[in-house]
């Protein structure tokens, strides 16, 4: 019996604009955070019309992709929609819940990173060492809170899964950065400092089970750090 043929469709004008903008910002052509163009820019740069583009940018900010922010225009607030889906997720989760999430993924990548990582990922991480000590020499907290966040990335891309690098890329901040406004002591600092020593040098020695007990020791050091601190037990 011949089958009947399914009849040809093409996407709509705003659905190909969709697929467009999407593609521009998961390439970095909006980095997140930016502002994008005006809307009578953008009608006269891809020739389309006004309800068009509305419709296009309208799509993108239901998907998560760009928030419209009322009398300052449009801005990129992620690169795709796994990453919107993701952030707003572990936002909205108890910390114990993300710090515990965490704990897997970055045990895993640690011990896993021991075992492949090369030669210029160590120098990376030892490289990034330094600069987290300068930040902290310098009393610079945002610096610092950058630096760690650089650090765990680099981590997990020594592990060379693609799929955890994805995920853990995703996820960004909400795993890495503890709640804006809390101190840490000296005594935190310098454990903090240690633990992160200690996990480099098993990565260097290609020790996967000690590579494990210093990520999951990081992780328990930043939880103790955060329920120890009135300010983080007032927010729970």
């Amino acid at each position: 019996m011949t089958r009947i043929s399914a009849p040809r469709r093409t996407a709509s004008l705003s659905a190909q604009l969709v697929d467009s903008l999407r593609s521009h910002i998961e390439s970095g052509g909006w980095p997140v955070g930016t502002r994008i163009p005006p809307e009578q820019a953008l009608i006269e740069e891809l020739g389309v019309g006004r309800s068009t583009l509305r419709e296009a940018i309208g799509a993108l900010v239901h998907l998560g992709l760009l928030e419209p922010r009322a009398g300052d225009g449009t801005y990129v607030r992620s690169s795709s929609e796994l990453q919107s889906v993701m952030v707003r997720r572990a936002s909205s989760a108890q910390r114990d819940n993300v710090l515990e999430l965490r704990t897997v993924l970055e045990e895993y990548a640690s011990g896993t990173a021991a075992l492949r990582r090369s030669e210029s990922q160590l120098q990376q991480l030892r490289e990034l060492l330094a600069d987290a000590d300068a930040a902290c020499a310098g009393e610079d907290t945002s610096a610092a809170t950058g630096v760690d966040a650089l650090f765990h990335r680099a981590v997990v891309r020594a592990s060379g899964n693609d799929l955890l690098i994805e995920v853990y890329d995703h996820l960004g901040t909400a795993l890495t950065s503890s709640p804006e406004g809390l101190p840490w002591d000296a005594a935190h600092a310098e454990e903090h400092a240690r633990l992160h020593r200690r996990l480099v040098d098993a990565i260097e020695a290609r020790d996967q089970g000690g590579a494990r007990d210093a990520a999951g020791a990081i992780v328990r050091l930043t939880h103790d750090h955060e329920t120890s601190t009135p300010r983080a037990a007032e927010d729970r």
